[in-house]
């Protein structure tokens, strides 16, 4: 069994209970419409949120764990949110195709090679001009923070220097359990050409 669906047997640090700030402030500055990916979803309060604003999403998550309490959690709250068992690196299984992807807390997990196939399973689903908004956490925490890998302005340039334009790139706040104010983190902005 993988890490991240392990964790799911009880609540792990990154399950605040809500939707992370930030994606809130997306949706509230109206940045977040149409068909909605929310890649690594776990037990689902951005996507629930976003569906709540009146989009059509779809949750999708490596750990069965996580989206069986996602699934539970929108039905228990009368959301429309759909959630799949899915691998982010192989996202044109779902036969889909989205106007916006949001990703809290995804990216950062994957190792260099990684990064490479994600943003072309990405590209597969995302429409053209989508958008794709992405809560990493940032190397502006200390070197011996014992956290998950930290990711700099640069890494993300570099992975999205072909068939992308970053908008923006924005210092923010990943909102954790165990962080209290929350972790450094970057708060990137994409549209895929």
């Amino acid at each position: 069994m993988s890490f991240f669906n392990s964790a799911y047997r009880g609540t792990p640090p990154w399950d605040i209970g809500r939707p992370q700030r930030e994606f809130v402030r997306l949706a509230d500055e109206r940045k977040v419409s149409g068909d909605v990916i929310d890649l690594g979803c776990g037990t689902g309060e951005n996507a629930i949120m976003f569906a709540s604003r009146g989009n059509r999403v779809l949750g999708v998550d490596a750990a069965p764990l996580a989206i069986e309490k996602a699934r539970r959690k929108a039905k228990m709250r009368g959301s429309n949110a759909e959630f799949l068992v899915a691998d982010a690196l192989n996202l044109e299984s779902l036969g889909r195709v989205f106007d916006v992807a949001v990703d809290c807390g995804l990216f950062h997990t994957f190792s260099d090679e990684d990064r490479q196939g994600f943003t072309r399973s990405l590209r597969n689903v995302l429409k053209p001009d989508g958008h794709y908004f992405m809560l990493c956490f940032s190397d502006r925490e200390p070197a011996d923070w014992g956290g998950p890998r930290r990711v700099s302005k640069d890494e993300i340039l570099k992975t999205f220097k072909d068939g992308w334009k970053v908008d923006s790139i924005e210092p923010a706040r990943f909102e954790a359990s165990r962080l209290g104010s929350g972790g450094h983190a970057w708060l990137a902005s994409l549209t895929r050409l």
